[in-house]
């Protein structure tokens, strides 16, 4: 007896019936067995009966168009006749669509995902315990990296042999000092306004104005001007040393090099560190100098203090000590951003996406950083008497 299904359509409509013959189900597919018909085949295979079925065949060899739907509901059917308890004797697709089933069936074989899920107290713990490794790690790395800097820079210090590129070296002390110019003496300005603002608006309170320059030396000069000119150049030098490094090595310009038998570090690494070291101290100074006029013109607008009165209350308020303690500083930052934008630029990954977040996670490191080392500073220098 023969029991047949048939969803036969004009022209090369996808087509399918189901023959019996006792114990055996014949599957029989032919036509355009793609998307479009999808949701119509979807139906009349899960309307298929096996009862009373032991073995199946699948024969595709009508079929004149495969794509990936349709492949999938052929593997799918076989699956279920599987499932039904029967035994699947034959599969027979034309040759040319053996790697497209292939494919389907590897991906159908494959272990589902499993998601691990933590609640509460676990997932806290987990999450703190996997950051302090990865900091651990991270700082390891960078550690190992300021090594190799210090080698590198006494070999080209003490041993010079074409290590340091001069020109390289005065091309990044313009673009780092000289085109900063603009943008940290707006932003020194304009803190020394707020500063000295809100310093008269407190002190107004106990008739103590003329202090307000008190507190604009000694908080421009000693901390805030250089803190704050390191965290515009971590955001703004800082994140194009990742950039630029990273986008080499996406275009595998940094193998290129290495392949030919350059040094990288003296290449990418050497100029761009020293040329923010030589240009961070002067651009701190330049805030400090923008800071103190922003200060005077608010304080003589505000409180009516002349410039030459500012001037002497300024002398008076601040030593050689109190301007040395904020430009010492500036070196060191300016490593310490150096070197995060370049170690980062190094470990971007041959993707766009790498580039962007580990440029992100440079400033975040950076202006980090930066903030502990000056916290440790002014420790040091408060133990000192400084």
């Amino acid at each position: 007896m023969t029991d047949t299904h048939d969803s036969a359509r004009t022209g090369q409509r996808a087509q399918l019936r189901v023959e019996r013959q006792g114990q055996l189900a014949r599957l029989i597919a032919e036509g355009e067995w793609t998307v479009r018909d999808a949701p119509h085949l979807d139906s009349e295979l899960r309307g298929i009966s096996l009862d009373g079925v032991s073995e199946a065949d699948i024969d595709g060899n009508g079929i004149t168009r495969l794509d990936s739907a349709g492949a999938w509901l052929l593997v799918r059917a076989k699956r279920d006749i599987e499932a039904a308890g029967a035994r699947v004797r034959q599969f027979q697709l034309p040759e040319v669509y053996a790697p497209l089933l292939d494919s389907i069936e590897q991906e159908h074989n494959a272990p589902p995902v499993v998601m691990e899920t933590r609640h509460g107290l676990n997932a806290f713990l987990y999450r703190v315990g996997r950051a302090t490794v990865d900091t651990g790690r991270q700082g390891y790395r960078m550690l190992g990296y300021l090594g190799r800097f210090t080698i590198e820079f006494m070999e080209a210090i003490f041993q010079p042999r074409g290590n340091l590129r001069v020109a390289a070296l005065f091309t990044q002390v313009e673009e780092i000092g000289i085109n900063a110019l603009p943008i940290v003496g707006l932003l020194g300005f304009l803190i020394g306004i707020v500063m000295a603002y809100q310093g008269a608006d407190q002190l107004r309170r106990f008739g103590a104005e003329i202090f307000t320059i008190n507190l604009l030396g000694v908080g421009i000069l000693r901390e805030l001007g250089g803190l704050v000119t390191a965290i515009i150049i971590a955001g703004r030098s800082g994140s194009a040393f990742t950039a630029q490094i990273g986008t080499m090595k996406v275009n595998e310009e940094i193998d290129a090099l290495q392949t030919i038998g350059i040094n990288t570090f003296d290449v990418l690494v050497l100029p761009r560190v020293l040329g923010l070291a030589i240009a961070l101290p002067f651009l701190t100074f330049y805030a400090d100098v923008m800071a103190m006029i922003g200060g005077a013109v608010m304080c003589y607008f505000d409180l009516g203090i002349t410039v030459p009165a500012f001037m002497r209350q300024l002398h008076e308020a601040i030593s050689m000590n109190t301007f040395l303690v904020g430009i010492i500083k500036a070196p060191i930052f300016a490593v310490t951003i150096g070197l995060v934008g370049c170690f980062e630029g190094l470990q971007v990954e041959r993707n766009a996406a790498s580039v962007g977040a580990l440029t992100t996670r440079s400033v975040v490191e950076a202006v980090f950083l930066v903030i502990v080392i000056d916290a440790a500073f002014s420790i040091l220098f408060s133990v000192l008497g400084i």
